[in-house]
């Protein structure tokens, strides 16, 4: 298998309202494939899809979608500046997301803060001064 990732995708309880949130809200543009039934989102080499939670769990032949809390995975931007995390963290509040944690220095050098989309999604907004990200917003520069 090759090292790389194609796709993300979110189940959510109301497709309407997590696109208002991600086109409307952080400014992503959904792609021309997205439908009332998903959406897509080209990120950077990575596509960012959402799907009806229901519908992904029979997709992958589960037999319920109901769980809370903790998923055990968390989404990351990784910023430019340190302050940029400030500035994703507050647009993301005012498209409705929570704050999980503010941002603070991190103990690996850098500074991060969480926020949860309507979802509860958990993002973590980060500043590695260790990342590179270049023009096409890729990281790990090696």
């Amino acid at each position: 298998m090759e090292q790389r990732l194609s796709l993300i995708t979110l189940g959510v309880r109301d497709l309407v309202r997590s696109r208002t949130f991600y086109s409307d809200g952080l400014g992503w543009v959904p792609s021309e494939l997205s439908n009332e039934n998903v959406v897509f989102c080209q990120c950077a080499g990575v596509v960012f899809g959402l799907y009806g939670r229901d519908a992904l769990a029979e997709d992958a032949a589960l037999n319920s979608s109901e769980g809370s809390g903790f998923r055990g995975v968390t989404l990351a931007y990784n910023a430019r500046t340190r302050d940029d995390v400030d500035d994703v963290l507050a647009l993301a509040v005012r498209a409705g997301a929570t704050i999980a944690k503010p941002a603070a220095e991190a103990f690996w050098g850098g500074y991060s803060g969480y926020f949860a989309d309507p979802d509860g999604h958990l993002w973590e907004i980060a500043w590695n001064p260790s990342f590179t990200i270049d023009a096409a917003g890729l990281d790990l520069q090696t």
